[in-house]
């Protein structure tokens, strides 16, 4: 997985990532993400393109990792809510925004379903 962040995130014009997201609730979601670099050894910094907003990514809670087509995603992606998962116990929850960069992140109130 770590190999596949590290691609798009060295490729940006080509590639980002899709996968699904499991939070500190439980909830799954299948997001679209353009990853921008590791935050130490457990989480990597991205851009969520259905929030348009950067955001911190557990490693441990993403699954079905896999590279598609940057030239096939268009903003916003909408976020595919999938059914609930086993919590995971320990990890702070994610949902807190990561301070904007230098205008990548634009006010997209209910673009999201979640």
């Amino acid at each position: 997985m770590k190999a596949m962040l590290r691609r798009a995130m060295i490729d940006t014009e080509t590639f980002v990532v899709e996968m699904v997201y499991v939070d500190s609730q439980g909830n799954r979601t299948r997001r679209v993400v353009s990853p921008i670099r590791f935050v130490g050894q457990d989480r990597f910094l991205g851009l969520c393109l259905c929030r348009e907003e950067p955001r911190q990514f557990h490693l441990s809670r993403c699954q079905d990792v896999r590279l598609i087509p940057a030239a096939e995603v268009m903003m916003p992606v909408p976020m595919q809510v999938l059914g609930p998962a086993e919590a995971v116990e320990g990890q702070e929850d994610n949902r807190a925004a990561i301070p904007a960069l230098g205008g990548l992140a634009g006010d997209v109130a209910g673009a999201c379903l979640v």
